[in-house]
């Protein structure tokens, strides 16, 4: 039987992020107990509100088994908030996670590469997330180059989830939530 996914209702304290400095969005960490009613702790697209403001969006992996949420500009004006406030939150998992937009160089690549396309579409949608986030997860440029190259090999080789990736950056400490500036 599938694990049924209920809403979580919490209040948050709106962070203005320290970088990029003069950031038009803010951002919330999760807490604890609202992460843990997600299925996964990677990636993780949810429908909620904000202050009652309907929203959509995915939530990035924070590193400690949570997630952290980007509340941009559209939806900080249309709920009437701003960094340093306190709003009420609710929002639950998708009933099913949407497509991935492919990156246009992942794109490319798949394109040249028969034996990885036909891989890739027999990978499930979230297979196919943690493929993408592992790719553009990549700081360095050459590094997200070389990271292509080997998914298509993977790919190619009936690989058809992404070995050695941890989504949620708890044992890589690879992702984390930003961090908060003390200027609200």
């Amino acid at each position: 039987m599938a694990k049924k996914h209920v809403a979580s209702r919490f209040e948050a304290r709106l962070l203005r992020p320290r970088e990029p400095r003069k950031a038009p969005w803010a951002f919330v960490v999760l807490p604890a107990e609202a992460s843990a009613r997600l299925p996964r702790r990677g990636r993780t697209t949810v429908e909620g509100t904000l202050n009652g403001h309907a929203f959509r969006a995915t939530l990035e992996p924070d590193g400690r088994l949570s997630h952290w949420l980007k509340v941009d500009r559209t939806l900080c004006e249309a709920a009437g908030v701003a960094a340093g406030d306190v709003v009420a939150l609710e929002m639950a998992p998708v009933a099913r996670e949407p497509e991935p937009e492919l990156p246009p160089g992942l794109r490319r690549a798949l394109d040249g590469a028969p034996e990885a396309w036909a891989a890739w579409e027999h990978t499930t949608t979230l297979a196919r997330v943690d493929w993408i986030h592992w790719i553009t997860s990549a700081r360095q440029p050459a590094t997200r180059a070389k990271r292509v190259a080997d998914a298509l090999d993977m790919l190619a080789s009936g690989k058809r989830r992404v070995c050695c990736f941890d989504p949620s950056g708890y044992y890589s400490k690879a992702f984390g939530a930003p961090e908060a500036t003390d200027e609200q």
